[in-house]
């Protein structure tokens, strides 16, 4: 270090690590010796020297806890059903103990390292196809690339006011997440179950999200695309709800793409509609809503366009919403014979389903209201857990922002240190 100690006291601690217990030699002050401490004061060390803090990056990092084990407190975070929950497990199963609020700030500080590198991600794509550098090879894979996308509400905290802090509490602001997926179809797995019915599963996906505006989230939607193949494949479908965003996005970034209408989503309006045309008379809407869902499912939507235009005016006066005009922006997505014979999916069940395991489960429970921030950072994490990207995408950049070097080349230089 530089430093000659005149007088102190060695001892032997260990600590445990990653790749069990290492013991080393610590040097301590003694207290009554206020020359030498301010000699180590003075050089920047404050009372005590340790030499394989330092090695373990101890020495750089804001939690006083390892890199790995702020990394294990981060997907712990992410994963229960809130921060004193994840206490309780890391007190259990691990040797770390701390408390929530620690927690909840070593999450936010990860998680938000991953969404600062997905948003340089972003913009890196985002730059290469505003000044058409993205180069495709004209041979395509024989497979399909799905893309699909859906939005889900969160209670938030607003901003903080001048209002009595009391009111301020009850108060909620509700923002959208939304969520992007991608796959494709050289990762589905089919077979066929005990009745006969064929099953799918999807072995390999990678989520997205973004508590943020549209023209963003659309960036991010790119760098997903890109990274799992997007200008490999012979075809690629974006999969949604209709919603206006999605098309201009579709149009933006996806121009050579196939949008496809959720079917599923097409044939809840079509019983809602159903229903207020038939005062809610279960005996009559059903038979009508299935008749109309048939001739969509078959590509009839011109049919249904005349048996819609047959009903009373006074009667579509009645309904809010509006299915003639959401059939007309969406006649290009929604010719779902021809989808289903070239063998693709019109419907976004996966995604459906990624909303509950990515967000749902871990931040709509009873009574949570997020900071922002909060929710975006363990949004961010929980979408590179569930894609199986816990170690690409987070373990070597923290590795890598805290220790200058990836993950692996930390561990070696601590198994050569001992």
């Amino acid at each position: 270090m530089g430093i000659r100690l005149r007088s102190y006291q060695a001892y032997t601690t260990s600590v445990m690590t990653t790749i069990g217990s290492v013991s080393y030699q610590r040097m301590a002050l003694r207290p009554s010796f206020k020359e030498d401490k301010r000699l180590l004061l003075e050089n920047g060390i404050d009372g005590y020297i340790f030499p394989l803090d330092d090695v373990l990056g101890l020495s750089r990092l804001p939690y006083k806890l390892t890199i790995e084990a702020m990394l294990t407190v981060a997907k712990e975070a992410s994963q229960c059903e809130s921060y004193e929950e994840a206490e309780r497990v890391l007190k259990d199963l691990t040797l770390i103990r701390t408390n929530d609020d620690t927690i909840r700030a070593v999450t936010n500080c990860i998680g938000g390292l991953v969404h600062d590198q997905d948003l340089r991600r972003a913009d890196k794509y985002w730059n290469l196809f505003n000044t058409a550098k993205l180069v495709f090879p004209e041979t395509k894979k024989n497979y399909t690339l799905y893309l699909q996308c859906d939005g889900a509400m969160i209670a938030t905290r607003p901003e903080k006011t001048n209002a009595d802090e009391s009111e301020e509490k009850k108060r909620v602001l509700w923002k959208e997440n939304k969520l992007g997926m991608a796959f494709s179809s050289d990762n589905i797995r089919y077979w066929t179950d005990i009745h006969g019915k064929i099953k799918h599963s999807i072995d390999k996906r990678e989520y997205t999200g973004l508590i943020g505006n549209c023209e963003l989230f659309s960036k991010m939607m790119l760098s997903l695309a890109i990274r799992n193949g997007y200008g490999l494949y012979k075809n690629t479908i974006l999969i949604s709800d209709g919603a206006t965003w999605i098309r201009k996005m579709k149009e933006t970034y996806f121009y050579d793409a196939i949008q496809i209408l959720d079917f599923y989503h097409l044939c809840e309006h079509v019983f809602t509609f159903a229903k207020e045309i038939f005062d809610f008379d279960e005996k009559k809407y059903t038979g009508w809503a299935e008749t109309v869902v048939d001739l969509f499912r078959n590509s009839k939507s011109n049919e249904v366009i005349s048996i819609i235009k047959k009903i009373p005016k006074h009667r579509l006066a009645k309904v809010s919403f509006d299915i003639l005009q959401y059939i007309d922006n969406n006649k290009s997505n929604i010719d779902y014979l021809t989808y289903r014979k070239q063998g693709f999916f019109i419907g976004s069940g996966a995604i459906e389903s990624g909303n509950k395991i990515v967000l749902q489960q871990r931040m709509k429970l009873g009574g949570m209201r997020w900071n922002t921030n909060s929710a975006q950072a363990v949004l961010s994490l929980n979408a590179k857990r569930i894609s199986n990207l816990w170690e690409k995408d987070v373990v070597d950049l923290v590795f890598s922002h805290y220790a200058g070097a990836p993950a692996s080349v930390v561990k070696q230089r601590v198994k050569d240190l001992i």
